[in-house]
């Protein structure tokens, strides 16, 4: 899992609430048995006007040129901005999912869904709350100023404002130390692979008989 300790990014306002997981990636799409390629169809009913289906080469597509991130001012940003209840809806981890390989590293709203906030965590996305009133400032000001960046330092548990000023937001301490070292539940597990290799060979000097296997019946 990619690191992230200072991000600074285009932002881009998603000036809808309640904006369901099936909205972010739709349903159609969760066949895929892999765990990459979903970028293209994030928010794909939203950003074209053409039925989507896996395998859909998206330069054949109709973008709608009055969604959001089919806006040039848009274009490349890594930063979503958001309204209330973000991420409701089914626990599908493919939402983060796509999400991230879209290109965003951060999402910034007044709320999450619980299940959607905590499959960010494990996927390298960063979602922190803000206040009604941030974030609604942060919406007029990316409205009026093209090319609006902001900046996220984690390790402060800050977002800074091109101007300078800076909003402190809250982060479980283990779900920092998690994102700041770039380690999903893998690589959580792997930190310990010495006393695992360890175990397995104890076990298997104390009961040889698991180092067999069996033949089927019949």
């Amino acid at each position: 899992m990619e690191k992230f300790t200072v991000h600074k990014g285009l932002v881009a306002p998603l000036d809808r609430e309640n904006v369901d997981t099936d909205a972010i990636i739709p349903k159609q799409f969760l066949k895929s048995i892999k765990k990459t390629g979903f970028g293209p169809n994030l928010f794909d009913e939203w950003r074209y006007l053409d039925h989507g289906e896996p395998g859909m080469d998206p330069a054949t597509r109709k973008p709608n040129p009055d969604f959001v991130l089919n806006q040039p001012r848009y274009a490349g940003a890594s930063i979503l901005l958001a309204r209330k209840n973000f991420g409701c809806g089914s626990s599908r981890e493919h939402a983060p999912w796509a999400l991230q390989q879209y290109g965003f590293r951060a999402i910034l709203a007044p709320s999450f869904a619980d299940i959607f906030f905590n499959n960010c965590f494990k996927n390298g996305l960063l979602p922190i709350v803000l206040p009604d009133s941030v974030i609604a400032r942060l919406f007029d000001e990316v409205q009026a100023f093209v090319g609006y960046q902001l900046t996220v330092d984690l390790e402060r548990q800050v977002v800074v404002q091109p101007d300078g000023t800076e909003v402190a937001f809250d982060v479980q301490p283990f779900r920092k130390h998690c994102l700041l070292n770039g380690l999903d539940d893998i690589g959580l597990t792997l930190r310990h692979q010495d006393e695992i290799k360890s175990f397995e060979a104890r076990r298997l000097a104390a009961k040889p008989w698991l180092a067999h296997t069996f033949g089927t019946l019949g």
